[in-house]
């Protein structure tokens, strides 16, 4: 093995994490054209409607949607969710009465805290051609002086994401700092938002041929890639095949594309958290009494309700990328 690596594990769904990471899942589906619903205008007979998670011929699934494609109202307490959205389109509502859609690279970081809910909808929008689909969504995990802290909701469009091309070497800053070009702000309340928990969230693309420099990194810090697109990549002298995750070691680290295809990678780092982990579900706390209690307050409270018309809204199909805050302030692009 590599001295640059300390292990190679295989890619499942969802992704394996170290932390301060809790959960990694990729999603790309090739949906079809859209419907006056905006759901696909193929058949959905024989899908388990509800629960369409399988692989299948057709390329696409409807997740936890009957109609349109997605998840529809869910909880979520004691963590974040950070969705990059690189193809297609994200719906979101929550009980906070905060609403967006994005796409196209951009990102939402969402801090569940001490609970909301949210729906997150993928509207086909074309109805004359298809709505390919592409995202990550990344859980981050709060600390206990965090866990209960005030829900917050934020967007990182695309035009103010750092993006960087040189040498057949593209690289998105969503958070962490690179060669001193700073990332936009993490929500306030995140493990990511103190610049010494060094928390980076990259996601990198080589051409044929090219390479990159991971920076060295203090040993306590965990630092994960994952090549999830491509043909073949070498770190050091170990060849490594796609639908991999690379753990990666501390020092100064050469990766290099030696394929005939463009290589896709999304780097996941931190310092950990080292704190107890509960999860049942959506709800992420450090024993298993926070957890029923978490359970108890939903069942309650349900986080504030639900202001939306449906489970699985989603907005106007001719509304543009857009952000409605909780206090009123909408952003539009």
């Amino acid at each position: 093995m590599s001295v640059s690596i300390k292990k190679i594990v295989p890619l499942g769904f969802p992704w394996e994490t170290e932390d301060p990471f809790l959960f990694c899942v990729y999603h790309l589906d090739h949906y079809p054209k859209g419907n006056d619903e905006m759901g696909p205008v193929a058949s959905l007979e024989g899908r388990s409607l509800g629960n369409d998670f399988a692989p299948n011929a057709q390329g696409w699934r409807m997740y936890h949607g009957h109609t349109v494609p997605g998840f529809p109202y869910h909880p979520h307490r004691g963590f974040e969710t950070i969705t990059i959205v690189n193809k297609g389109f994200c719906d979101h509502s929550d009980s906070l009465g905060a609403a967006g859609r994005f796409g196209q690279g951009d990102v939402q970081w969402m801090t569940a805290g001490r609970g909301v809910q949210h729906s997150e909808m993928f509207p086909l929008l074309e109805k004359e051609k298809d709505n390919p689909l592409e995202l990550f969504q990344i859980w981050l995990n709060l600390p206990k002086a965090s866990k209960m802290a005030d829900p917050h909701f934020k967007m990182l469009w695309h035009e103010d994401i750092p993006f960087q091309k040189k040498d057949g070497v593209s690289l998105k800053i969503i958070t962490g700092d690179y060669n001193n070009i700073p990332a936009p702000t993490p929500a306030p309340d995140s493990w990511a938002a103190s610049k010494e928990n060094m928390v980076a969230i990259w996601n990198l693309h080589l051409e044929p041929g090219a390479s990159f420099t991971f920076p060295s990194i203090p040993e306590v810090i965990n630092r994960t890639l994952y090549f999830y697109e491509g043909e073949s990549c070498v770190i050091d002298s170990t060849r490594i095949a796609p639908n991999n995750g690379i753990v990666l070691n501390s020092n100064e680290v050469l990766l290099t594309n030696n394929g005939l295809e463009p290589a896709h990678f999304l780097l996941l780092q931190g310092k950990p958290i080292e704190e107890p982990v509960a999860k049942y579900g959506p709800f992420v706390m450090n024993t298993d009494q926070e957890i029923e209690q978490a359970m108890q307050e939903y069942r309650l409270t349900q986080f504030g309700g639900w202001p939306w018309p449906y489970p699985d809204n989603v907005h106007e199909r001719n509304k543009g990328r857009f952000a409605k805050y909780p206090d009123g302030t909408l952003v539009e692009k």
